[in-house]
This record gives structure tokens, C-alpha cells and sequence, in this order.
């Protein structure tokens, strides 16, 4: 189960990292329910993928550098992933850790198919706590590093 939860995610972020709306939103399910790091609402795969169409047309997006830190069961068909995330902007080399998120997925299997129920980015901000923010930049820069 975890590695298929992790494939699925990590097609989820190459289709991002691609600038490929279609290919972000195959991963989910229909009603999918994804909550983006400004806290916009998109449900399922349709609105997600016009949405994300959009965006990609008028921005030059940065890319994700991911650290998956666990998969756990919800019961035989169904699984929560946390990750954690920064991003390189285009052109850059560096994590930018104003952008350094906390990633949430509901993965649920149907018919022996896995896909996204939930896909939820928060920032990770750590308010009055720089100590955790300089920690977490850079366990992702150290990613970003052994991927480069």
C-alpha cells in the first residue's frame, strides 16, 4: 500500500513540476477535494485541472522539492501521506522558505485503483518559531541536493 500511495503522490508533484495541468489532476479521483496553499477550494479533477491550466499559462511556476514522511493505513482501502515541501523558483538553485509547505493526501483505492480523495498544502510558517523553519529548509535543501 505505501509505495503505491507515494507513486500516486509523486505523479501528482512530477505533473507540476512538468507545468502539465492534465497530468497533476490524473491522479484524482473525480470529487477529489484539493486545498491549495492560499487556501482556495477545488473540487474534483475537472475544476483542478482548469484551475491549474490557467495558472500555468500566465505563471512561470516554481518547482517542488518533496520529502515524503509517512504513509499510514486508514483501514484496507484507504491511506494518509504527510510530506513536507519547498520550492525552487525558475532559474534558481535555492529552496525559497517562504514557500516551504506541509502536504496532506487522502489516497483511497476503488476497484483496485488507487486515487486522491484529498490533497491539502499548508504553509508551513511557524509563527514566533524560525528555529523550525530554518530546520526544515534545510532537510529540504539536503533533498534538493541529493536529487540534483
Amino acid at each position: 500500500m505505501n509505495d503505491e500511495v507515494i507513486e500516486l503522490y509523486r505523479r501528482l508533484i512530477a505533473g507540476w513540476n512538468a507545468h502539465d495541468a492534465a497530468a497533476m489532476a490524473e491522479p484524482l479521483a473525480a470529487d477529489a477535494l484539493v486545498i491549495g496553499f492560499d487556501g482556495s477550494q477545488m473540487l474534483g479533477r475537472q475544476e483542478f485541472e482548469t484551475e491549474l491550466s490557467r495558472i500555468f499559462v500566465d505563471h512561470r511556476t516554481a518547482s517542488y522539492v518533496v520529502k515524503v514522511r509517512s504513509v499510514n493505513p486508514l483501514g484496507t482501502d484507504a491511506a494518509l501521506l504527510h510530506a513536507v515541501v519547498g520550492m525552487v523558483p525558475p532559474g534558481g538553485a535555492e529552496i525559497m522558505p517562504d514557500r516551504n509547505a506541509v502536504q496532506t493526501v487522502i489516497a483511497a483505492r476503488e476497484r483496485g485503483v488507487w486515487q486522491i480523495a484529498l490533497f491539502q498544502t499548508t504553509p508551513a510558517q511557524f509563527h514566533g518559531r524560525p528555529e523550525l523553519s530554518e530546520a526544515l529548509t534545510s532537510e529540504l535543501e539536503a533533498v534538493r541536493r541529493e536529487g540534483a
